[in-house]
């Protein structure tokens, strides 16, 4: 369905162009809010904001079709309390003052995106978590899901409707987490990591966007996973990985030497040894079709 006005906060990012790129044709217009001074082009307009205040930007929510919020400092780095203090607040300041801002527009965007994590539910080997039985857990990632999605959710907005991204691993040509994997493989690191049973959720970028596209179609609303259908294991993931760019072995990488790299290179282990075992439910009973089920078809697709 053609959209006229899209809002994308934090789009310059790889999410966010993976956003531009597939509305970009059948939107007739998309602001992009970032902190960066932008020079715009064709359709698409950038407006600088501060993700705190309102400074002239919130004009630009009027009439808008929908409004996709990004915005969140990245977790690939190490949970210091100053790194954390930055990852809860990004998210929990620029939700807050989004929902501020749709408050006092005479004509709001007819549906808010939040993105969320399907990292809130815990750790699991054994258990599928769904939207309605999903188990979420006590730690500090979970804790900071369930205040971002509070947050989101605790103001209300009467002419808006509201939808939590639960997305796990986007997998894209030009970014997130296939890049630096595919070169783990190709330098023969490409084994399991751990002990290679975690489960591992993932989407494929065209799926992502596609999977957007159907919830405001749709009109879905509350807490949405947004992740392929079939979670795999880490060690299936790596070997299929291999196969696909024909890496004839792959070493392993034991947890201990995980924790040890992760140290090293500033990040966190659990990014890797979590076991995310999430199902699209309300994806799948709403009808949506994945284009990239598999991760074999996914693999081939992004190294094309």
């Amino acid at each position: 369905m053609k959209k006229n006005k899209i809002i994308i906060v934090a789009g310059t990012g790889f999410l966010g162009n993976v956003l531009i790129n597939y509305f970009e044709n059948s939107c007739d217009t998309i602001i992009i809010l970032t902190r960066r001074k932008t020079e715009s082009k064709n359709n698409i307009k950038y407006v600088q904001w501060n993700a705190k205040t309102l400074t002239g930007w919130e004009k630009e929510l009027e009439n808008a079709d929908v409004l996709i919020n990004l915005a969140g400092k990245s977790v690939d780095c190490r949970y210091t309390e100053k790194n954390k203090a930055e990852i809860l607040a990004s998210r929990i300041d620029s939700t807050k003052i989004l929902n501020a801002a749709i408050l006092q527009c005479e004509n709001p965007p007819k549906h808010f995106i939040n993105s969320s994590t399907a990292t809130i539910y815990r750790h699991s080997e054994d258990k599928e978590m769904t939207e309605r039985n999903g188990e979420i857990g006590n730690d500090f990632s979970m804790n900071v899901a369930k205040e971002w999605e509070k947050t989101f959710f605790e103001i209300n907005t009467p002419k808006t409707n509201k939808t939590a991204l639960r997305t796990s691993i986007v997998l894209g040509k030009n970014g997130g987490a296939f890049i630096p994997l595919k070169r783990l493989a190709e330098f023969g690191l490409g084994g399991k990591q751990g002990n290679g049973n975690q489960f591992i959720s993932w989407i494929h970028e065209l799926d992502f966007a596609r999977a957007i596209d159907f919830v405001i179609d749709k009109e879905l609303v509350g807490k949405v996973n947004i992740v392929s259908p079939k979670p795999i294991r880490n060690k299936d993931f790596m070997f299929e990985l291999r196969k696909s760019i024909r890496s004839p072995f792959g070493l392993s990488t034991p947890t201990i030497l995980l924790k040890i790299g992760a140290k090293i290179i500033g990040t966190e282990p659990e990014l890797v040894l979590k076991s995310r075992n999430v199902i699209p439910e309300i994806l799948l009973e709403n009808g949506f079709q994945f284009e990239y089920s598999t991760i074999e078809k996914t693999f081939k697709s992004l190294l094309k």
